[in-house]
């Protein structure tokens, strides 16, 4: 007899099929689109929101349900849009709100949903708040978080605490015309706003209600883990962070452990807050779901707060960051496979998985783990239940493009040094999309771009791998096909490591085909019997996607007992009955 529990577990652990009626993001195809890099139409070098309108077609092309576009609106570009001045307007380096509603109307017609990054932690320091909050005006006084810092033996002014920026140096910047500190987590141009104060919480739920009325779909919420900080005690004062030991740079951000600037409690209660003003907005005026995704680095267990509680509902999709900060280009397959099981074994009951291994703040796939992985990550993404977000470029396979020091301009590695810039930038992962072997990759018909086009972009490009039967490209495509099949779509799934090489999915709903994903990691020749590894199965599959590693085609049967896998080789096997 199965009971709640154990049924609450079955579904956690993945092993349980989804609601054939799902809302439309549980098993979507995410695409993030960093719009400077994705398509320029006025030849400035920088991509714009008329380049991604021009390009909506595309994704409709590769499979996408939606897309998630980092920020476009108004900013100093101190951090490249992360720093944003107003929050209700588009910045002229992009367009105006005619293109963004263009861009919504284009997409409303393909049906493809737009995600806004949204960025709550922290404005720039151009914004009309913050000018009006340093003036000392009454209702802006308390947007931010403001100290006066102490005077030291030598009568000299310092910060009020130790903690350290993510982009070095002082969290704390001295305000001459305020004559106190100012809290920044990141540029010295990004102060964080003071979510204790409501006033500060009904602006910024008015700038999802704008948005939400301009017609988006739902908010990638940007670092959410920085949103509260410790609270000040009765005098008005902040704790300094206790020291680490591993560096002696009072500078590098790892001088401090972090437990007084992120994973405060408050922290998911506000985004319970914002789910409420989507759902309001959902009851108001109809439509598919409006969802949140929330950013947040921090410990799987506190990343798991942020789907919601007994009481009230989280984010949607509270980013897995699991693969993308845990695997290493060493990763053995049980590596792989534990990842992907902790992640469902903690996965509230109910809740539906999310699985990213690239974003614009990280070497790309390919660079990270190899050339010859790019197909095997695709597939593991677009084969396990739940949605995937994928990274513009990662589909074609693009690598890190090389940036020189000269060039860089990533704040996070200029704020550095130039012997270990590479290590800290960027902008590699940001550099122009390749859309075809055409001069500046197709990007742009202007003669420079804002980050150089990376070098290989001849032949790692759409316009190329279009053409070539098993490239990144119609690979990624054919697995999107293959995402519609009820199995994949709607089925359970087991995740086994069949040795330290070799990875094995498999997905499988009742009166339906049994579908195997194999991923052979290293680089040796591997044969796996797959009768031994899972129970049940039938004799004979057939292959249902390869790629160029594989020595069968697309249709060829195999026994199920006897499966060989070249070096790096990844395939999607497919039963040749129903069970």
């Amino acid at each position: 007899m199965t009971t709640w529990s154990s049924l609450f577990l079955l579904i956690g652990l993945g092993l349980l099929a989804v609601d054939a009626a799902a809302p439309w993001w549980k098993t979507a195809s995410f695409y993030q689109i960093y719009p400077r890099s994705f398509k320029d139409t006025d030849g400035d070098g920088i991509g714009d929101l008329n380049g991604v309108t021009e390009k909506l077609e595309y994704l409709k092309e590769i499979g996408v349900t939606a897309t998630w576009l980092s920020p476009f609106l108004k900013s100093p570009m101190a951090d490249f849009g992360y720093d944003i001045s107003d929050f209700k307007d588009v910045d002229p380096l992009f367009g105006d709100m005619e293109d963004f509603e263009n861009m919504v109307a284009r997409a409303k017609e393909l049906n493809v949903k737009i995600i806004l990054d949204f960025v709550p932690n922290h404005s720039s320091d151009e914004c009309d708040w913050f000018i009006r909050s340093a003036a000392g005006e009454e209702k802006y006084k308390d947007y931010y978080i403001w100290h006066p810092g102490f005077v030291d033996d030598n009568g000299q002014r310092i910060p009020p605490t130790n903690w350290v920026s993510v982009f070095r140096g002082s969290a704390w910047e001295w305000h001459e015309g305020r004559q106190e500190y100012y809290l920044h987590q990141f540029h010295k141009k990004q102060p964080d706003f003071n979510f204790r104060n409501p006033v500060v919480r009904e602006e910024m739920n008015n700038v999802l209600r704008f948005w939400l009325e301009k017609g988006v779909d739902g908010f990638r919420v940007d670092a959410i883990y920085h949103a509260f900080e410790i609270e000040a005690d009765e005098n008005g004062n902040y704790p300094d962070e206790p020291r680490n030991d591993w560096t002696d740079d009072p500078d590098e951000y790892g001088y401090t452990h972090k437990i007084y600037t992120v994973d405060q409690p408050e922290t998911p209660h506000l985004v319970f807050e914002w789910r409420e003003i989507l759902e309001q907005f959902q009851a108001d005026n109809g439509g598919d779901e409006r969802i949140l995704m929330v950013e947040t680095w921090s410990p799987i267990e506190i990343v798991m707060d942020y789907y919601g509680n007994s009481t009230a509902d989280g984010a949607q999709i509270p980013f897995n960051f699991q693969l993308i900060s845990n695997l290493h280009y060493d990763s053995d397959a049980y590596h792989y496979e534990y990842l992907i099981n902790n992640w469902l074994n903690l996965m509230p009951a109910g809740k539906s998985a999310n699985w990213v291994i690239g974003n614009h703040d990280k070497n790309r796939v390919g660079s990270r783990f190899g050339a010859d992985r790019v197909d095997l990550f695709n597939i593991l993404l677009l084969t396990l239940p739940g949605c995937s977000i994928t990274y513009n470029g990662e589909e074609i396979g693009m690598l890190d493009g090389y940036v020189s020091w000269e060039d860089t301009v990533d704040p996070q590695a200029c704020n550095g040094y130039e012997e270990n810039y590479m290590a800290m930038s960027r902008d590699p992962a940001r550099t122009p999309m390749h859309w075809s072997d055409d001069k500046m990759a197709g990007f742009t018909t202007g003669s420079t771009t804002w980050l150089p086009v990376g070098q290989d972009y001849a032949e790692r490009n759409v316009k190329t791998e279009r053409g070539v039967s098993l490239s990144h490209l119609n690979i990624f495509k054919r697995l999107q096909q293959l995402r519609k099949e009820p199995t994949i779509e709607e089925g359970s799934a087991e995740i086994k490591a069949i040795s330290n090489y070799v990875l094995a999915v498999k997905r499988y709903l009742s009166g339906n085909y049994v579908y195997i994903s194999l991923f052979n990691i290293f680089d040796s020749i591997e044969n796996v019997d797959l009768t031994q590894v899972f129970g049940g199965l039938p004799a004979k599959f057939q292959y249902a996607l390869v790629t160029k590693k594989s020595i069968k085609q697309v249709g060829d049967q195999v026994s199920a007992s006897s499966v060989t896998l070249m070096p790096h080789e990844s395939i999607v096997l497919r039963s040749t009955t129903t069970v």
